[in-house]
């Protein structure tokens, strides 16, 4: 089950963050995808070691946490997707579709004239879609 989606500006600064589960648990969440950003950027900048190659947007689980994993996706314009499921048996073909589905979104979100380059997104249509994709991702049975 996903349990959080973010959007993260290429200087590291919330463009948007969707959590979809209890009140209690959104801090929380914030806090992993905040610390994600560290090993989006160790990945970024040290691509031997880690794996993906450079032209790669897909950077794969970043790592797992208590009972959560965290995965990242890194666009063109070097903004960061973040994604945070209790799923401890996802694939990653599905974790990349999603991950396409979710850029299609934004990118349509950030081609409105009226959305301001680099400021969070506020639309009401991102956010509907943004939950129509999440909720069109079961990943697995178990969850």
């Amino acid at each position: 089950m996903i349990v959080c989606v973010a959007v993260v500006g290429h200087q590291n600064n919330p463009l948007y963050i969707q959590s979809f589960t209890e009140a209690d648990d959104a801090l929380k969440l914030h806090h992993i995808v905040h610390c994600s950003l560290d090993v989006v950027d160790e990945r970024v900048n040290n691509p031997k070691r880690s794996g993906p190659m450079l032209n790669e947007t897909f950077l794969g689980l970043l790592y797992p946490i208590e009972n959560f994993k965290v995965y990242g996706y890194l666009t063109n314009t070097k903004v960061k997707f973040i994604l945070v499921t209790t799923d401890l048996d996802v694939k990653d073909a599905d974790v990349r579709n999603f991950f396409r589905r979710f850029h299609a979104a934004y990118v349509d979100a950030v081609s409105n004239p009226f959305h301001v380059p680099g400021k969070k997104i506020t639309s009401r249509t991102f956010a509907e879609r943004v939950s129509t994709i999440v909720k069109s991702f079961g990943f697995s049975s178990a969850g």
